[in-house]
């Protein structure tokens, strides 16, 4: 077996007494308390672990309780009547209270020990299996924030890599060789800059020197799995400050690469503008506790390659219609290549789009059609949105946000009122909307 030219560290113990930290049981979920309980009682050593550990010693309430013992998955069943075992890449133990989840993990070993529960392909981690020390667990953690212990015998903390250090000094740092890490699982780079989000640290010089030049490998992760990790970018109440560590640090455009071209050759900044507006309104709706579709989000993310991409096929003489059904559709099929973005977000995504075109109709049919539409109100939101990056929107904004606020008679004589449809253009509207159904067939078949 070759040696590894990057060894990860030497694992030195530090225990850090009650008295020294903040962490109270008091914090710590019931259910994970008596999940540590009944693991030593049954004669195992177990711990609290990881994130949990990390958001503790910053005074924050973690989600999520994880634990980390040296009884088998198989160990565990055997305790907890309200277990299940899960995995083969990772095999891992769920103990289920309710809606609640305690993951119960096995200490994993940095070594292979021949028995194949351990496999590398191209540097990354396919399989990860064979058990070992709390010493071995430790370093084989991502980051050393991550790789705290709170021991439930004694209410210490655990660190064997200065992650309690570096949580003082709110710094992310890789445990080991950073490129090698990264070759390992390239998705640490979004949790590196997602982590960094959320905790406001900052990510050490040689953790993120590698990380533009191997975001590149992204392109090989699942693209089921970077659709996960990119709602947690931007779904978690972070999305700002995410956007801005990606573009920081090289991983835009291993993501959502005409995004990234757009807004590069977007000179005024206007769509930018517009898409950090928007992921700050979507952190506001977050930490209100309302919820924000995945649809509008990646209406939001893809909307500057949609105006690229519109802007290219109407230079081609492109009729405005197809041109916008074509952009949509081009834009949709490239970044489903990266990241799997599930139909019942992509279409939704799309008529957001689409019917930004059908605000400035003040035709009464079109009009009251459009109020009817199920998805005007996203659609609307959008079009407010869109002031972010220009205020030619505002006369459209500012009607349609009347015409909501109106009865159906009052909206009816508003728009007779104001001459909105026109006797003349009244007369020829059929003929257009005729003329739309006869070229919809082509413009199917070409999609």
């Amino acid at each position: 077996m070759p040696i590894n030219p990057h060894p990860l560290p030497h694992p030195v113990l530090r225990s850090i007494p009650r008295e020294q930290h903040v962490i109270s049981r008091r914090d710590i979920s019931p259910n994970a308390l008596r999940v540590l309980y009944r693991l030593r009682e049954g004669g195992f050593g177990a711990y609290l672990v990881g994130g949990a550990v990390r958001d503790l010693l910053l005074g924050l309430h973690p989600k999520d309780f994880d634990v980390a013992t040296d009884a088998t998955p198989e160990q565990v069943k055997s305790l907890f009547r309200n277990c299940r075992l899960i995995g083969r890449r990772f095999r891992l133990a769920h103990v289920v209270y309710g809606r609640e989840i305690i993951e119960v993990a096995t200490f994993r070993a940095n070594s292979d020990d021949g028995s194949g529960d351990r496999e590398l392909e191209d540097g990354r981690l396919v399989r990860d299996n064979v058990y070992g020390t709390i010493e071995d667990d430790a370093i084989r953690r991502d980051f050393t924030c991550n790789a705290l212990y709170y021991a439930i015998e004694d209410f210490s903390v655990r660190d064997y890599v200065g992650g309690y250090e570096d949580v003082q000094a709110r710094v992310m740092r890789l445990i080991g060789d950073p490129e090698t890490r990264y070759r390992e699982d390239p998705v640490r780079m979004l949790r590196a800059v997602r982590l960094a989000a959320k905790l406001e640290f900052t990510i050490e010089p040689a953790t993120a020197a590698p990380i533009p030049l191997l975001a590149p490998l992204l392109g090989e992760a699942a693209p089921a799995r970077l659709f996960e990790e990119m709602l947690k970018l931007f779904l978690s109440g972070h999305a700002v400050a995410s956007f801005e560590h990606l573009e920081a640090h090289g991983l835009l455009g291993a993501l959502l690469p005409e995004t990234a071209a757009a807004l590069r050759s977007n000179r005024s900044g206007a769509l930018r503008r517009m898409l950090v507006q928007g992921l700050a309104n979507t952190d506001a709706r977050v930490a209100a506790d309302e919820p924000v579709s995945p649809a509008f989000l990646f209406a939001l993310l893809l909307w500057p390659a949609y105006c690229r991409a519109l802007a290219g096929l109407q230079a081609q003489g492109m009729h405005a219609e197809e041109a916008q059904r074509r952009a949509a559709d081009r834009v949709t099929l490239h970044q489903v290549q990266t990241i799997a973005l599930p139909k019942r977000f992509s279409l939704p995504m799309q008529e957001i789009w689409l019917l930004q075109q059908r605000f400035s109709s003040r035709q009464r049919k079109r009009v009251f059609r459009l109020l009817a539409n199920p998805r005007f109100r996203a659609a609307f939101d959008f079009l407010v949105l869109r002031l972010a990056a220009s205020d030619s929107h505002a006369a459209d904004v500012e009607f349609w946000r009347q015409a909501q606020l109106s009865s159906g008679d009052e909206l009816s004589a508003n728009l007779e009122a104001a001459g909105a449809a026109g006797d003349g253009e009244g007369d020829d509207a059929p003929t257009r909307r005729r003329r739309r159904r006869r070229r919809r067939p082509a413009t199917a078949s070409a999609e």
